[in-house]
């Protein structure tokens, strides 16, 4: 299996089934700072239920259709990155990210989702790589503004947590504003 350096003794591996007592114990770590904005991150509580949401990433990785990664840091995953979705044909996808607090502070999802960008942009040719989070989420908003991505709009209620609606911000960087590093990353 590949690893990609993120600096600091941070790494960008891919996430499989395979892996899923390792991804549950992360959640279980994980999980109160995650729930709130990952929607699978509360249903990920068994190892079955685990298993589930990575067998979900692995199908839409062999339809091309999304794919996850984590992040391990001195060997330990504290969290990931993944394509939400991903439309080679239309040339658009969507980013998304997670972190236990032991990974914070150290830049490892700005680099992780760098990684994932200059994938689709320089070696899938997409046009379009969107960043949804709620407004409340100053991480996950920070993120967006340090890729250089600009905010688009807003979902007014979209997002469906525990019963309550919240809105959705939309951030976006297209190809031609991307900062390419001139690099082809290869993260099958």
């Amino acid at each position: 299996m590949y690893a990609i350096d993120l600096g600091g003794g941070g790494e960008l591996r891919p996430l499989e089934p395979w892996q899923a007592t390792e991804f549950l114990e992360h959640m279980d770590r994980a999980r109160d700072t995650v729930d709130p904005w990952i929607p699978w991150a509360g249903l990920s509580t068994d190892l079955a239920s685990a298993t589930k949401t990575l067998q979900r990433y692995a199908d839409l990785a062999a339809r091309d259709a999304g794919r996850i990664f984590g992040i391990w840091l001195d060997e330990t995953l504290v969290g990931g990155t993944m394509f939400v979705s991903f439309d080679a044909a239309v040339g658009t996808s969507e980013v998304g990210c997670w972190l236990e607090p032991a990974g914070t502070g150290r830049g490892l999802v700005t680099r992780a989702v760098r990684v994932l960008i200059d994938w689709a942009f320089e070696q899938r040719g997409l046009y379009r790589v969107e960043w949804h989070c709620r407004p409340d989420n100053t991480n996950s908003v920070n993120v967006a503004r340090r890729l250089g991505m600009q905010l688009d709009g807003v979902l007014r209620g979209a997002y469906l947590y525990r019963g309550v609606r919240y809105d959705s911000q939309i951030w976006a960087v297209t190809a031609p504003e991307w900062p390419s590093a001139g690099t082809k990353p290869d993260i099958r």
